[in-house]
């Protein structure tokens, strides 16, 4: 391969209403971590998708409603070839969000691989689809380009069994339902930022809340998972945007039982109704709850629940995790909501006060790469995440060595 710039990895994040995708420089050594370009299609599915990228402002895009992920891929196709100017893509990764039992590191797909990740599909029917399409359609179209998945899921394998068994009979445990844990691509970039930024205090007792539309937490020691929030699926643990989160089973069974939702039905409450915007009734998102939180009326309560809710959830789930890790020494909020919020990190330090936990509320407005007080018992810092970075990275060392 040249390593004059003329080779390229592309990354695609494909999700149920979005395909985001990077481009970055297959040079010699690691892809530098800021990429060429970059972009998504969002609003698949919806009456108003539009596109944008690095230098270009979203403008709404039509989308053939038949199939409307392959138009945007082919959108995103179309633009490539614009922008490539003679240079070639080398390989493609993919963020496939499940990898089960078997796929514990990233892999190049063939029609084996990719008939293995489909029958995942029930495991995370809310990204492994859009992932598959897009492998599926470029296996077909271009099979002289290598493709790879990277798998959320892979960063998780050094879980104890503990940490994995769910209390059903074992023979659930051999049928492969356990818990495997999610975002994995954005903690494997915080084992390579934490230290860079923290030095050898990221190898101790850290905590690392990735808060975003999905949102868990990573429990890490030697910058290694030993515990996690999200489970058998993405629907464990912290509550979310539109997802639950942990949740008594037995409201499940009183939903189907008593007031008899179907099966889909308790599935779509669950995936895309409930959360900050179910318990909200106005919105998924903190940054549009927040400003409507003070006065009386019911809109505003309703704002005022599930923001405390989200919080306490939150540190709830914080507290949990210091008890496996038999303290904190460093506590990383990352994504959207964690990268951007200072009012919620603010509300989180709060609750963990008990911790030492102390903020400096400059720091913390400025959104800074370490916003604990001086006088804290623990380090608290935001890191933005680079979930494409590692994928790129996991491509190169695969397929160009």
């Amino acid at each position: 391969m040249s390593g004059h710039g003329s080779d390229l990895i592309l990354v695609l994040n494909c999700g149920s209403s979005s395909i985001k995708f990077a481009v970055f420089e297959a040079g010699e050594g690691p892809p530098a971590r800021v990429p060429a370009w970059n972009g998504k299609v969002q609003g698949i599915g919806g009456s108003t998708p539009d596109f944008g990228e690095t230098d270009v402002p979203p403008f709404a895009v039509t989308l053939d409603a038949s199939d409307p992920h392959r138009a945007a891929l082919q959108i995103i196709s179309e633009r490539l070839t614009v922008r490539l100017e003679g240079r070639r893509i080398v390989t493609v990764a993919h963020r496939v969000v499940h990898g089960g039992v078997k796929y514990a590191a990233p892999i190049r797909v063939d029609a084996a691989v990719l008939a293995d990740l489909i029958s995942y599909v029930p495991l995370a029917p809310l990204h492994q689809p859009f992932a598959l399409e897009a492998v599926e359609i470029l296996l077909r179209e271009r099979p002289d380009i290598p493709q790879v998945a990277c798998f959320d899921t892979a960063f998780h394998h050094t879980l104890d069994k503990v940490e994995r068994q769910l209390p059903l009979p074992y023979a659930a445990w051999d049928r492969g339902l356990r818990r495997y844990g999610f975002h994995g691509l954005s903690y494997a970039y915080m084992t390579v930022a934490l230290p860079e930024r923290h030095g050898a205090l990221a190898r101790g007792r850290t905590i690392v809340a990735h808060l975003g539309s999905g949102a868990s937490l990573c429990g890490m020691r030697e910058l290694r998972s030993v515990a996690t929030t999200m489970g058998f699926s993405a629907l464990d643990g912290l509550m979310m945007g539109t997802r639950t989160g942990v949740l008594d089973p037995g409201a499940l069974l009183y939903m189907m039982e008593i007031e008899k939702l179907s099966l889909q039905e308790v599935a779509h409450v669950l995936y895309h109704q409930s959360g900050l915007l179910g318990v909200s009734g106005i919105s998924s998102e903190p940054r549009v709850l927040l400003p409507l939180e003070a006065g009386d009326e019911p809109e505003a309560s309703r704002a005022r629940d599930a923001l405390a809710l989200y919080v306490r959830r939150i540190v709830r789930e914080i507290g949990a995790q210091v008890a496996v890790l038999g303290g904190l020494d460093l506590l990383v909020f990352t994504a959207g909501v964690g990268e951007h919020s200072a009012e919620i990190r603010k509300r989180v330090c709060d609750g963990l006060a008990f911790l030492g936990v102390a903020l400096d509320p400059v720091a913390n407005a400025a959104d800074a790469t370490t916003i604990s007080a001086p006088s804290s018992a623990v380090i608290v810092g935001v890191e933005p995440t680079n979930e494409e970075w590692i994928a790129a990275s996991h491509a190169r060392r695969l397929v160009t060595g």
